[in-house]
């Protein structure tokens, strides 16, 4: 008799697909620090959006392929960090934060520490975001999201030098935008994620007219368009929160006056 083959051992390996996607968005984070540093804020803003874009893609093609893997993930993290941290801090910094050290080595500290608090502002909430993958409610995120902040900042950016607008005039308002983009991202704001929407193939036939004048609006003036869109998003955290903590409050309100008073005894 002959004896049986031994099982063939799995091959190891990463899926090319996915991957592909999460490195483009990696190499549209690194041309942003170079584009950067070399003056060019217009293009370094354009990267970091596109990064934007291909980050949202990569999970989703997993998703559709089934290529999903814990390799992915850790490298889809590792390329936020440099797309959606490291990117913006070091265009705000080139762009603006730099031109503290004119007023003097304490200012020229709070540049660098803006952007820094950004940075690490980044990582905490890329970290806390991976420790609650399957845990969350994937219809909110908890903090802004770094692709959001990322997109908030990059937008001011490009807004302002479309409009002539340098850097160096707005060098004691970007610590402010800095560290309000960083400190939301470790925030416990809730954010609404677009992931679950739409929950079906069918919307309502107004959205399809709000998305061509987004598209019209985008057309005509893409970094206003983005700007306006990331500011109402990023308001829109904080209302939410507000607004859910006042319902909740509400309805405690009526469960205690709905409550039975204790029965009175006879004397």
């Amino acid at each position: 008799m002959t004896e049986p083959l031994p099982p063939k051992r799995p091959r190891r390996g990463i899926y090319l697909l996915p991957n592909l996607f999460t490195t483009g968005a990696m190499f549209a984070g690194f041309y942003a620090i170079v584009a950067g540093f070399l003056g060019y804020f217009a293009h370094a803003a354009v990267a970091v959006f596109i990064a934007a874009l291909l980050d949202g893609m990569d999970g989703r093609i997993a998703r559709l392929t089934g290529t999903q893997s814990e390799f992915g993930v850790q490298y889809d993290s590792l390329s936020d960090m440099v797309s959606f941290g490291l990117a913006p801090s070091l265009v705000l910094y080139t762009w603006s934060l730099q031109y503290l050290r004119d007023y003097g080595p304490v200012w020229s500290k709070v540049g660098w520490c803006a952007a820094f608090l950004y940075t690490a502002c980044a990582a905490l909430r890329l970290a806390r975001f991976n420790t609650q993958v399957g845990v969350a409610d994937k219809r909110y995120f908890q903090g802004l999201a770094s692709p959001a902040a990322a997109g908030l900042c990059m937008s001011f950016v490009w807004t302002m030098h479309n409009l002539g607008i340098e850097g160096q005039w707005l060098c004691f308002f970007t610590p402010i935008l800095a560290a309000i983009a960083g400190l939301l991202m470790v925030s416990r704001v809730r954010y609404f994620s677009f992931k679950t929407w739409p929950a079906s193939d069918r919307v309502p036939f107004v959205w399809i007219i709000l998305a061509v004048l987004v598209i019209v609006a985008l057309a005509l003036n893409t970094a206003g368009m983005l700007l306006a869109l990331a500011v109402i998003y990023v308001l829109s955290g904080p209302v939410m929160t507000l607004w859910g903590l006042r319902s909740r409050a509400s309805r405690r309100r009526l469960r205690m006056q709905h409550r039975t008073p204790p029965s009175q005894e006879h004397h």
